[in-house]
């Protein structure tokens, strides 16, 4: 019997056992080293998987909702299109992974690595992830619904187009990230990084941004409209256009940071935060605020 026979026999007791559990068997692949073992389209949902091994493999399109992939290792894996629904991916690696179109809707990733996959296009809506790394990952045009994120690292990850209605970020660090036209409203963002990011033309609107950092990023076109500011390093940060309609802030610090153009400042807003000299202020000069100088008006 060659070495095949063993898994092939497992996948045809689980097809069985998906159709009816009082037939065939659920799969337990649990510990198995299946280095490069194509799998392409193949239904594992609900597989036990806890400690695999499957380094290079083609695992396209299969259906691996609600697998326990607890401290597996897919690094440099295929799983394009593949829907892991569900699935705990806790302490799983999938470095250099690529994840093009996949389904992590309410997975559950703690202690996992994405560095530098590509997983673009990728919905994880309702997804649950805690000191969880994405580091340089590709996740342009990914959907984080309801998404809840706390302390994972988005470091210099392409996340263009992202988008993070209602999702809840905490303590995360997106220090570099590529955000262009990335989506957080309502969304609530606390205690986040975000130095030297690219946000331009980024919608905040309706969020909650609790002492953020978003020293020396590029924030042009931003929309601010009906947020909700607590706090807040801008610090050097560039805002030309910005909007701020009925924004609520509160001693966010824009020393240093590039104004001009900033619509819907009112005096009472930038009374609230912090200017200095080096301040651009929306019509053009430079700052600090003083109360009746006009500067919160835009130059046009």
């Amino acid at each position: 019997m060659d070495a095949g026979t063993p898994l092939v026999a497992i996948l045809k007791a689980h097809q069985e056992w998906a159709a009816n559990p009082s037939t065939g068997k659920r799969a337990d692949l649990s510990g198995m080293t299946l280095n490069e073992v194509k799998l392409s389209g193949e239904n594992l949902q609900r597989a036990l998987m806890i400690g695999v091994t499957m380094l290079d493999a083609d695992l396209t399109g299969m259906d691996l909702s609600g697998v326990n992939l607890d401290r597996g290792d897919l690094q440099r894996s295929n799983l394009a299109g593949s829907n892991l629904t569900g699935a705990n991916l806790s302490n799983t690696r999938f470095a250099g992974a690529w994840m093009a179109s996949v389904h992590l809707t309410e997975a559950k990733a703690d202690s996992a690595s994405f560095r530098k996959a590509v997983l673009k296009g990728g919905h994880f809506q309702d997804f649950a992830a805690h000191d969880t790394s994405f580091l340089q990952a590709m996740l342009v045009d990914t959907h984080f619904h309801q998404a809840r994120l706390y302390e994972v690292n988005f470091t210099d990850a392409d996340m263009t187009g992202a988008q993070f209605y209602h999702a809840r970020l905490q303590h995360c660090k997106l220090n570099g990230a590529r955000l262009l036209g990335a989506n957080f409203t309502g969304a609530k963002v606390d205690h986040c990084t975000f130095p030297l990011a690219s946000l331009t033309d980024v919608k905040f609107n309706r969020a909650e941004i609790t002492q953020c950092v978003f020293r020396d990023a590029d924030m042009r076109g931003c929309d601010f409209r009906e947020a909700r500011m607590r706090g807040g390093d801008f610090c050097r940060a560039v805002l030309t256009g910005a909007r701020f309609g009925r924004a609520q802030m509160m001693t966010a610090d824009f020393r240093g940071a590039n104004l001009q153009g900033a619509r819907e400042m009112t005096p009472e807003k930038l009374m609230l935060c912090l200017t200095d000299q080096t301040t651009i202020l929306p019509n053009g000069k430079k700052g600090p605020y003083m109360k009746n100088s006009g500067a919160e008006k835009p130059t046009s």
